[in-house]
């Protein structure tokens, strides 16, 4: 997914840290077990703490210096471009779009079919002897046209508009006969029981309805679920940079001690092993940077997934978060938040749109238990004459009707598939209304953690914030007794990695805050509102 051949040159620094870092550790362990007798040629032999904190500090001064792309984006900016360009949301954006055309395409039995049809046939028969007499041959001459409209009405009555024409001429030899006829008429047959609520086109224009709206709800579920996971890996991110902070924060006191322990060696104001201890604890401090701006790289990249659909044109780009991470204390209503949430989680409405849709199947499964009972009628008018004309003209007089009308009844003795079909689907009605009973239940409980996980969060970062408060207040008293020599080196490092880890943890806590309070949207079902995100499905 990315161009590994640009990022191939930054393993070589890593390599080169791990290595140094790894040096000093073995230095350090020979320092304290070498005897004092060793000679000078040996010892030129080690890399000294001096070297290779030049090593690490030039190397991390190189990177911090290298020209970069930087972009910096906000979490609405964020928001923005992974609603443009998300190819997740892409992707799911036309399952709406193709259960609004399944629909369209289910009232196509309503739609009425016309049919017209004419042709001529002649027919011709030898002649006849009656004994000595000879009767001679007929030729028979016909034209024909018939036309219908046939369609069906929602009621489940289907109909049949129809009209035909035929002129026949006669030609025996002596005389010609001719004569024309034409009938005008419509038929219907309703249904009055089986198929007369509900039939199979209702039956999937209700099914199709139902899965629309399941699609988008889907849909709308989809573009919170993502920006859920968006907005928690932007908070991941700005984490992962302020703990960069932190560590370069840990670096530069380490690097102050240092320099301090330096010139108090030069008076002998210090022992050696005090200063190889500060020397130690700032190159831990800088491969602490290291794995520090690697997880940043990490957590980068991952938000990029959600911004384009074209990796390579931010491959080289560096994200950098607007703003810090903040708690906002939230008033909770328990009652209140499950009662939004049974309103408008998606995962709820999409179990009672199933349970609905299994509604509908068994309201057509009970009427096919009916019996087929239809009533039926046709009503039209005849006509006659030497021609069409005349046909025709009989027709508009309206002064020969016809009509036919009736009823009929069927049933199969057993009806074993309906009634079978019937009580199948009235088992899986049951199932899915306690399917969503269930679902009721886990977003009610979901609801109810997030709201004691989002309080004891909140009492972690007050507490994290008192505990970096206090430790930056023992590191400065502990410094100001080293000053007056009633404290150790050893001992202000110490605090030193504790303020770094109390650091750590607020910002930790801050970040778990945050996307504890996104989760809580998303399982309200409250994340569009709450980002001011106005979602048309369209």
């Amino acid at each position: 997914m990315f161009d590994e051949s640009k990022r191939m040159p930054q393993s070589s620094p890593a390599m080169k840290w791990l290595g140094i870092l790894s040096a000093l550790m073995i230095s350090g362990l020979s320092a304290w077990a070498a005897d004092t007798n060793v000679s000078a040629t040996a010892e030129t032999n080690l890399i000294g703490p001096d070297q290779i904190y030049a090593e690490l500090t030039n190397s991390l001064a190189a990177e911090t210096n290298s020209s970069q792309n930087v972009r910096q984006l906000s979490l609405q900016d964020c928001i923005q471009l992974t609603l443009q360009h998300n190819l997740e949301l892409q992707i799911d954006r036309y399952n709406p779009q193709i259960a609004r055309f399944a629909l369209k395409g289910a009232y196509a039995p309503y739609d009425p079919t016309a049919d017209f049809a004419g042709q001529h046939s002649q027919n011709r028969s030898g002649p006849v002897f009656l004994g000595t007499n000879i009767i001679g041959g007929t030729t028979s001459d016909a034209d024909s046209f018939n036309t219908s409209v046939a369609g069906a009405l929602p009621s489940g009555a289907t109909y049949r508009l129809f009209g035909n024409t035929a002129d026949t001429i006669q030609n025996d030899g002596f005389s010609i006969r001719r004569n024309a006829g034409a009938q005008a008429a419509g038929t219907i047959t309703q249904p009055l029981l089986r198929n007369f609520w509900i039939d199979g086109t209702r039956l999937v224009i209700r099914v199709d309805k139902n899965r629309l709206k399941y699609s988008e709800v889907q849909f709308r579920q989809n573009v919170m679920s993502i920006l859920t996971q968006l907005e928690q890996s932007y908070y991941d991110l700005v984490y992962s940079r302020e703990f960069v902070t932190v560590q370069e924060m840990a670096a530069e006191q380490t690097d102050r001690q240092v320099v301090e322990n330096k010139k108090k060696l030069e008076v002998g104001a210090l022992a050696e092993l005090d200063l190889a201890n500060a020397e130690a604890q700032a190159a831990q401090n800088r491969a602490a940077i290291i794995a520090a701006k690697s997880s940043l790289g990490t957590q980068e990249r991952k938000i990029k997934l959600y911004l384009t659909e074209e990796i390579s044109q931010w491959a080289d780009v560096n994200i950098v978060p607007v703003g810090n991470l903040v708690a906002i204390p939230q008033n909770f209503n328990r009652q209140e938040s499950w009662r939004i949430a049974l309103e408008k989680n998606p995962v709820y409405q999409l179990a009672k749109l199933d349970a609905d849709r299994a509604g509908i199947q068994l309201k057509y499964d009970w009427n096919q238990l009916f019996p087929e009972l239809d009533v039926f009628g046709t009503y039209g008018y005849n006509g006659s004459g030497q021609v069409f004309s005349g046909a025709f003209y009989d027709i508009q007089q309206l002064n020969r009707p016809a009509y036919t009308f009736g009823g009929q009844i069927s049933m199969p003795l057993a009806n074993i598939g309906a009634r079978n079909s019937y009580h199948a689907d009235k088992a899986a009605m049951q199932q899915l209304v306690l399917t969503v009973k269930k679902a009721e239940r886990d977003i009610l409980i979901n609801v109810d953690n997030d709201i004691g996980t989002l309080q004891a969060d909140y009492d972690s970062v007050q507490a994290t914030h008192a505990w970096r408060l206090y430790e930056e207040q023992a590191l400065d008293a502990e410094q100001k007794k080293l000053q007056n020599g009633k404290s150790t080196t050893y001992q202000v490092l110490l605090i030193q990695r504790d303020l770094t880890a109390a650091r750590g943890n607020e910002i930790q806590a801050l970040d778990t805050y945050n996307k504890q309070l996104a989760q809580f949207s998303f399982d309200e079902g409250t994340t569009l509102e709450r980002l001011n995100i106005d979602l048309e499905v369209k």
